[in-house]
């Protein structure tokens, strides 16, 4: 769903959650959101923090929050956002997954430092680069297979001997296998729509989008 300039996740989240990304057409101050930013120093990897003001932003790649004064954001340009929160609106979360951190358990991590044993999870998944516009070679395809063989169904193999690897499937799988049944979102294609997106893959020289979730 849009609103203005920015894409609104289109999930049954509680009421009192706000969450979406941004496009190109807007900077994230203008959303005039409540509440401190948490920034990250992404890095790839499967570190989550909890979403706090830090002077530095530390290396990691999700934060999660239980205030209002604080934003949990996510900075990609073809890597996947992933948000999360409970039912309940008790926590909210969000992870950078890219092909290494999601191989690495960012998703997992997330969903652990969230421990929302006692409630329901649910999920967003922002504008990312679709399967047909993200080719990898073999050895990402291996960095999941061998812990998952199920992760196999996510790459077909093109007619250069290389793999389409599919990271919304990816990630609903650890999403699923990480206790979380509510999934949504994983329509839109940061390669293919560069009116809206940003796209690393595209545009080297580009800026980034940001994903954000946050308690209103």
């Amino acid at each position: 769903m849009m609103a203005g300039n920015w894409i609104a996740a289109d999930w049954p989240a509680p009421a009192n959650i706000i969450a979406g990304t941004t496009t190109k057409e807007i900077e994230f101050a203008e959303l005039g959101l409540h509440g401190e930013p948490c920034w990250l120093s992404q890095v790839h990897g499967n570190t989550v923090v909890a979403a706090d003001a830090y002077d530095v932003p530390p290396d990691a790649d999700g934060s999660v929050g239980r205030c209002r004064d604080r934003i949990c954001v996510i900075r990609t340009a073809d890597c996947l956002p992933v948000l999360l929160c409970a039912v309940d609106a008790s926590c909210i979360g969000a992870a950078h997954a890219g092909w290494r951190g999601l191989a690495a358990g960012v998703i997992e991590n997330t969903v652990e430092k969230m421990a929302a044993a006692d409630t329901e999870l649910m999920a967003w998944l922002g504008p990312a680069i679709s399967q047909p516009c993200f080719e990898v070679g073999g050895e990402v395809r291996d960095a999941f297979v061998r812990t998952d063989a199920a992760a196999v169904d996510c790459f077909e193999v093109n007619d250069r001997g290389r793999y389409q690897a599919d990271l919304y499937a990816l990630a609903q799988q650890r999403l699923r296998q990480a206790g979380v049944a509510k999934v949504y979102g994983g329509d839109l294609c940061t390669y293919s729509d560069s009116k809206r997106f940003f796209s690393y893959r595209r545009d080297a020289d580009c800026g980034r989008m940001i994903s954000f979730i946050a308690l209103k």
